[in-house]
């Protein structure tokens, strides 16, 4: 089994939206520079993850430029990287550029796939509708979910999908239910082995119960959303300081840690109760 000794360390990044060089993302918001910083600290993590899964929005228009510029700003990573699908994707453009990456399915009108060989098993189910930007579990995928789960009933697994199938409570964001959930909790919940279902697509760490198991959101490594409940919100984004997730498996507990990207004063220590200046990282 891999790991490091008895964890298994699985970091998420989502929504990078890396587009050509010199544009900005709805005018504001340069993702390739905040995409670079965020890349080369998780390169220098210690101890390194075992795996990294980009759980979508890899790239903002879904152009081959893009995804040639990508792969050549994830190539700094050490472990293995996974490769998911979102709104924003374009899934042929990015099988042909990452023609090496072999877990994804050639024929299939879906890149899901499953990723084995460590103590907690990855299921990656691919969720989105090519040209809308919510997403969904229809019968074809169910199916496929369901062979996979039916596959490995006793191994703790942990579900990525781009699109969260939860309500989150905030108005603009659940305008665009996700289709297909009350399908898919009906058959998560006969499976206790999925430990927690992570997504990206809303840009903000939200947790929830969902049908027998915890749902959750990721933070983007770009711009995060606006935290808004009123009526009448609108899609709206903030600066907010980008940030990921490391998720980590051990003595059948998983529990995950969100780390945020950018300069920050400390760390510093706590020696008899006083606290005690020390280097940056």
């Amino acid at each position: 089994m891999q790991g490091n000794g008895s964890m298994t360390l699985i970091a998420q990044i989502s929504d990078l939206h890396v587009q050509i060089p010199g544009k900005l993302a709805y005018g504001v918001v340069d993702t390739n520079s905040l995409v670079a910083e965020a890349i080369a600290r998780l390169s220098r993590l210690n101890p390194q993850p075992d795996i990294v899964v980009a759980s979508g929005d890899l790239i903002q228009d879904g152009t081959l430029a893009e995804y040639e510029l990508l792969k050549v700003m994830l190539a700094p990573l050490q472990c293995p990287i996974y490769l998911m699908p979102g709104n924003h994707d374009h899934r042929d453009h990015l099988r042909q550029v990452f023609d090496t990456h072999t877990y994804l399915p050639d024929e299939s009108d879906h890149l899901s796939y499953v990723v084995e060989g460590y103590p907690m098993r990855l299921v990656m189910l691919d969720t989105i509708i090519p040209g809308k930007g919510g997403g969904c579990a229809d019968t074809e995928r169910l199916i496929w979910l369901e062979q996979q789960l039916l596959a490995a009933p006793q191994t703790p697994t942990m579900l990525f999908m781009h699109h969260p199938p939860f309500a989150t409570g905030i108005p603009w964001m659940d305008r665009k239910r996700f289709q297909g959930h009350g399908a898919l909790a009906a058959l998560i919940r006969q499976h206790p082995q999925v430990k927690r279902i992570s997504c990206g697509h809303l840009h903000r760490t939200i947790y929830c119960p969902w049908a027998g198991t915890v749902a959750s959101s990721q933070p983007s490594l770009v711009h995060q959303s606006a935290l808004d409940f009123t009526p009448d919100s609108s899609s709206q984004f903030v600066m907010e300081p980008p940030a990921y997730q490391l998720h980590v498996w051990t003595d059948e507990t998983l529990v995950s840690h969100t780390l945020y990207v950018g300069q920050f004063d400390g760390p510093y220590r706590f020696v008899d109760g006083k606290k005690v200046v020390a280097a940056r990282l």
